[in-house]
């Protein structure tokens, strides 16, 4: 588990991310269309556009590495160090 909490639920993350993606053509940037998004739930501009980032690498729209493989990874490198 992390060490911080998280503030908001993952229903508030993902209608948030769904938001951003819907407006964006309505904004002249994407950080334009975040900042003004961020201010009506609560976040900063900058967590939510993370926020998008990791969205569109789970959903293969962007490279790196999708979340459940992150935490699969997570856990064989714990198990790894805890194996020696």
């Amino acid at each position: 588990m992390s060490k911080t909490m998280n503030k908001f639920s993952p229903e508030v993350r993902a209608r948030a991310v769904r938001m951003v993606l819907d407006h964006e053509g309505e904004h002249p940037s994407r950080w334009a269309a975040a900042l003004s998004i961020s201010a009506k739930i609560g976040c900063s501009a900058h967590t939510l556009l993370d926020w998008v980032k990791r969205a569109e690498v789970d959903s293969g729209k962007r490279a790196g590495v999708p979340s459940d493989m992150a935490e699969k990874l997570k856990a064989l490198e714990r198990e790894n160090r805890e194996l020696r």
